[in-house]
């Protein structure tokens, strides 16, 4: 399949269920972490690559940190089925920013101390969305989920992570169970204007 084609593929998919991930398939996601640009080469992006119960153990902080902020009934009756499709997925990727790292690189180049922590969204971003894509060329569903900072600390404690890693996303993958419904489009002349 073409770049176009799995760009047009990748969606937010929501019903999702285990699928094995082959060792040549975590090859190509480590490759990708890899190749993913970041600004002044500074390569803040880290992950999290959850499988079988650590990606269980996640969806368990989750489950347990919303009960705790919204209460037992609120959330049995508003929040449990969605947490638990995740949970039913394959594995989840855990996306953070080394900030110990976009730190050194504000103190290196003081004139783009207000730009390092945006480029550092920036190349996480690329991050997250070329890992999107590499599920969607594996035939595997995912979506992107934010539940930091809510569970934040618990995260870095379950897996003793260091103090300056951000947690900016959790992107659930699997087998695609249902296609997402039918995506709505504005009009491509609202979204890009070609100048010639």
């Amino acid at each position: 399949m073409d770049l176009t084609g799995i760009i047009s593929k990748r969606r937010s998919t929501y019903d999702l269920g285990k699928a094995a991930l082959t060792d040549d398939m975590i090859s190509r996601l480590e490759r990708i972490a890899m190749d993913v640009p970041s600004a002044y080469n500074s390569q803040s992006q880290r992950i999290m690559l959850l499988l079988n119960k650590e990606h269980d153990a996640l969806w368990d902080i989750v489950e347990s940190s919303l009960r705790r902020r919204i209460g037992d009934e609120r959330y049995e009756k508003k929040t449990a089925e969605k947490i638990d499709s995740f949970r039913a997925a394959a594995g989840t990727v855990l996306f953070f920013d080394d900030s110990a790292v976009t730190s050194s690189f504000v103190e290196r180049f003081p004139s783009g101390a207000d730009d390092f922590p945006v480029w550092a969204d920036h190349a996480n971003g690329m991050m997250q969305y070329a890992f999107w894509l590499a599920f969607a060329e594996l035939g595997l569903g995912a979506s992107l989920q934010h539940y930091n900072p809510l569970i934040d600390e618990d995260v870095k404690e379950r897996w003793n992570l260091p103090e300056g890693w951000k947690l900016l996303a959790q992107m659930p993958f699997g087998r695609i169970v249902k296609e997402p419904d039918a995506k709505e489009y504005i009009p491509v002349s609202e979204k890009i204007r070609v100048l010639r």
